[in-house]
């Protein structure tokens, strides 16, 4: 895949949650390679040794989690410290539910999808827009599903959670698409990352069976999900406000 040479990103400011791997990780390394600062955010160290070992003075990470608003406050503040405003948020952080239905859905795991795929957003946006409205500038872009535009791709948690985000998103773009802000979201369906181990287990006959499914018939990797980021965040996707950009390989036109 040719990179696209995104020459504004140079020197801004990228804070990125779930980026030890997968989604996050890819993420993050595109912004780095097109000369953003970048902050990253998990609860495991995963990639983050690596990337800070190839982007020494323009990586900063900090390990802690996402439910926990001191650890989020914390993260903003050391960033901040390291790089500078935020220019650009990426929610990407979430876990799954096992495609559990409603009655093999405890209230504890429900709390928790809720707590990573929803809360998690909230607080975290709500901690970093005060300085993008100081700069009447920032690009917000949360990480939905096609879970979140149809059933199928989750249990019963998942699911709600990511149609929670689809809200989230069409209401944040909406209050403060004229302070400057843009809100975009990105709703991902099969993407071969850490996440979707278990798909791959054994014989790999969910993958298959997946891959047989999306009218693509493949998984994406996770560097194509990041190059769609580096377009939403970039002025070439100036216009685009509270949409909701799939990419599924045509999975949700069946």
């Amino acid at each position: 895949m040719k990179t696209i040479i995104y020459s504004e990103f140079h020197e801004q400011v990228v804070f990125v949650t779930g980026a030890a791997s997968g989604i996050g990780a890819a993420q993050a390394t595109a912004f780095l390679e097109q000369g953003a600062k970048v902050f990253a955010f998990d609860r495991q160290l995963g990639s983050l040794l690596d990337l800070k070992m190839n982007f020494p003075e323009s990586f900063g990470y900090m390990v802690g989690d996402v439910r926990r608003q001191e650890d989020l406050i914390h993260a903003v503040e050391q960033c901040n410290q390291a790089f500078g405003t935020i220019n650009i948020l990426l929610n990407t952080a979430g876990i799954l539910d096992g495609y559990r239905p409603l009655l093999e859905t405890s209230e504890e795991l429900f709390d928790k999808i809720f707590e990573v795929n929803v809360k998690s957003f909230f607080i975290l946006t709500k901690i970093v827009l005060p300085q993008m409205l100081a700069n009447k500038s920032g690009v917000v872009i949360p990480m939905t599903s096609i879970a979140g535009m149809v059933a199928g791709g989750g249990g019963i948690g998942y699911t709600m959670s990511k149609h929670a985000i689809v809200g989230f998103i069409k209401q944040l773009a909406l209050d403060y698409a004229d302070k400057g802000i843009r809100v975009n979201g990105i709703a991902p369906g099969a993407i071969d990352t850490p996440m979707n181990a278990a798909d791959f287990a054994g014989d790999g006959a969910i993958a298959k069976k997946v891959a047989e499914e999306t009218p693509a018939k493949r998984w994406a990797k996770p560097e194509e999900v990041a190059s769609l980021t580096l377009f939403l965040a970039s002025q070439q996707a100036s216009y685009l406000q509270g949409d909701i950009i799939p990419i599924d390989g045509g999975w949700i036109i069946k």
